[in-house]
């Protein structure tokens, strides 16, 4: 089975997974996922997501998807995460669909390698007034 058909059963059948449609239960099976292939099913997807939004960022993929889905909502830690059934629905449907979204680019080499181009462009414009 290939990633994105995996992603796919995830999304379509979260309870084959021992996931309800919950965003940080779903997120950490993907790490662990993610983990378990060496890193392989989500490498550049930071960087992927910096680019989608036309800038760099510190925060984890988790935190970015969850500022992404809850705009109004404020992150604390993933202690503290309290949401609503209909806010987990939210943003585990937009972490699912972006990682299918990131899938696409980084299975096209000709898509990951303008990617990480623009993803280099991007470093190069926030460091661009450092001293050498």
């Amino acid at each position: 089975m290939n990633d994105k058909r995996f992603i796919e059963q995830v999304r379509d059948r979260p309870g084959l997974y021992g996931l309800g449609h919950t965003y940080h239960p779903t997120a950490a099976f993907l790490l662990g996922f993610d983990q378990a292939r060496s890193g392989g099913l989500l490498r550049g997807f930071n960087e992927w997501l910096a680019v989608r939004h036309g800038e760099l960022s510190s925060r984890h993929w988790l935190v970015t998807v969850l500022a992404q889905a809850l705009p109004d909502f404020t992150f604390r830690g993933f202690d503290h995460l309290r949401l609503e059934s209909e806010q987990e629905q939210q943003a585990t449907d937009l972490l699912l669909s972006l990682i299918l979204e990131f899938l696409e680019v980084r299975d096209d080499p000709w898509a990951l390698a303008s990617m990480y181009a623009q993803y280099h462009h991007l470093r190069a414009l926030l460091h661009e007034g450092d001293p050498p």
